[in-house]
């Protein structure tokens, strides 16, 4: 393949200006949003220095006023022919993310002895050509860690000298895959020296980053329910050994083509959560939970489950969903062949692949054709998309549903910007708040040919109880859906507002709502979740008939 034979959007010499006039430009959602201010819009390049501000940053006072924000969109799970099992070029992936909308994204190839060897310092080669080339993209490196005893973790550091350095070490000192801790069942000899050395790993990330080795580090856990491998104490145990580096996990999977009905067949399912429970998974998952709920992971889809669990404790965890792309759906790529005596083990590189013109198998989508995280920033630059992410100012979404969400929660009658997503408010018992919610409904055609429309939007809350006595606990018995507004046929920018009643115990808020074409009694009950997701017939998941957006919580602490 030559990139002479890439399609247009995918062709990386094609500029971005020609893209704009396509109408294909990644900006053009955040544009048509109205986010960004000229002056942030034509902000300088995006070095490891964070770039021109859109507004200056007010401070995050715990009880406070946070900053206003501009959201940037991305994806942290995307493979190219720097994994072992993908397709992809470089170039074809950071030209399909500029035209479905992305600001940012990781690359996160498979760890492997040839990618360790060879692939990590040749694919920084090609990221450092694609930063200097087009600043507007952030594009991090990054690496997809097979956790000891676990599933797997997107590992991503900041630009400067020592990234690539830092995930090459990492991978080397700490990959399950690589070193053969891989074993993790209850009882087994390995299993206990394994999940500590994951817990040695997250610490030893945090270290790099507290010594100035690298400005920032952080990692998410990735399709934690696929396998079922990822305990609830393991979870619990990698967040606390560096909550500052290990801040949260895929809320939704990616392959989320993976059920179209007539391409896979008869079984297939969203994510591809096709697997049953094995020796390695945890004994105390229902075999439920290995099945995604309107294309999104049990652990988030429950209300009241694992992700609530977590954050009932009172400790921010965030989610996101990403595209996990290696292989599109109804693409007509196919890898290419090796040359005599030439291997991924020798080279940490697929052959590109060539076109057949024949649709070839694949789950995927292309990032940000789908699944879209959504990160609110202060600046442009990739230390402020850390930041946001580190700071839980996150919401989802899938097939476009949305142009744009601002949360905010407020003492009622304040003039202050209050909290937002992610944050912390600390009020007096009785205190009566109001919670703001923003919507800007979809404004044209997702990549689809559908102009999605926003059906519901509903407030989970949940009890903050402190720490759980027992760390396997998948259970937030206090959190339910607690408010439910039809907004069906709202067009345009509207604002909700709940009002919020302080108790005598401290909570959380989190949202979520959906295009309202498939849902029913939630996993836990209807008095807890009456229209939730619920899993889609094998074969016949179309997601995108099937669409929600998801927030991080916000938090408010009682103090008397």
């Amino acid at each position: 393949m030559t990139e002479q034979q890439l399609p247009a959007w995918a062709d990386p010499s094609v500029s971005p200006a020609v893209l704009d006039a396509q109408g294909v430009s990644r900006r053009g959602l955040l544009r048509r949003a109205g986010l960004f201010g000229a002056a942030f819009a034509l902000g300088g390049a995006a070095t490891p220095a964070v770039a021109t501000p859109a507004v200056a940053a007010t401070g995050r006072g715990y009880g406070g006023e946070d900053p206003r924000l501009a959201y940037l969109v991305g994806d942290h799970h995307v493979h190219s022919v720097y994994s072992h099992d993908a397709k992809y070029t470089f170039s074809q992936q950071a030209r399909a993310a500029a035209r479905y909308g992305l600001d940012w994204m990781v690359f996160n190839e498979h760890s492997n002895f040839g990618h360790a060897s060879y692939g990590a310092a040749l694919e920084h080669k090609e990221i450092l050509e694609a930063r200097a080339a087009n600043p507007r993209q952030l594009i991090f490196q990054g690496l997809e860690w097979y956790i000891p005893a676990a599933e797997h973790c997107t590992v991503f550091a900041a630009p400067g000298p020592h990234e690539t350095d830092l995930l090459t070490k990492f991978e080397l000192a700490y990959d399950g895959k690589l070193l053969g801790y891989t074993e993790g069942a209850a009882g087994a000899a390995d299993t206990a020296r394994n999940e500590a050395h994951a817990v040695k790993a997250v610490r030893w990330l945090a270290e790099q980053r507290r010594t100035g080795y690298v400005d920032d580090v952080l990692v998410f856990a990735n399709h934690p329910l696929r396998l079922g491998i990822d305990s609830p104490h393991e979870m619990r145990n990698w967040r606390d050994a560096a909550p500052e580096i290990m801040i949260g996990m895929e809320g939704a999977p990616g392959a989320q083509g993976a059920a179209i009905p007539g391409w896979r067949g008869a079984t297939s399912l969203r994510g591809e959560y096709e697997n049953k429970p094995s020796a390695q998974s945890w004994a105390g998952y229902p075999a439920d939970a290995y099945l995604t709920y309107g294309g999104f992971d049990w652990a988030t889809a429950t209300v009241g489950g694992l992700w609530d669990s977590m954050l009932a404790e009172g400790r921010l965890f965030s989610v996101t969903t990403n595209s996990d792309n290696h292989r599109t759906v109804f693409d007509t790529w196919k890898n290419g062949d090796w040359p005599a005596g030439q291997n991924f083990d020798n080279t940490g590189r697929l052959p590109d692949p060539v076109n057949t013109d024949t649709p070839q198998p694949g789950s995927d989508f292309w990032p940000g054709q789908f699944s879209r995280t959504h990160v609110g920033v202060t600046r442009y630059g990739y230390r402020a998309v850390m930041t946001g992410l580190r700071e839980g100012r996150v919401w989802l979404d899938h097939g476009h549903l949305l142009d744009g969400l601002e949360v905010r929660l407020r003492r009622e009658h304040s003039n202050g910007r209050g909290v937002t997503l992610g944050g912390r408010l600390r009020v007096r018992t009785g205190e009566k708040l109001t919670l703001e919610i923003t919507v800007t409904s979809a404004s044209r055609p997702n990549p689809q040919g559908i102009l999605p429309q926003l059906a519901h939007v509903d407030v989970i809350r949940g009890a903050v109880r402190g720490a759980v006595s027992d760390r396997d606990t998948w259970r937030a018995p206090d959190t339910k859906v607690v408010r439910t507004t039809d907004v069906s046929g709202r067009k345009g920018t509207y604002t909700l507002r709940v009002p919020v009643t302080v108790g005598d115990e401290s909570c959380y808020l989190r949202l979520r709502g959906s295009d309202g074409n498939r849902n029913g009694t939630g996993y836990l009950g209807a008095s807890v979740d009456p229209h939730g997701p619920i899993p889609h017939e094998p074969g016949n998941g179309d997601p995108w008939a099937d669409t929600w957006f998801y927030s991080n919580p916000i938090f408010v602490d009682v103090v008397g």
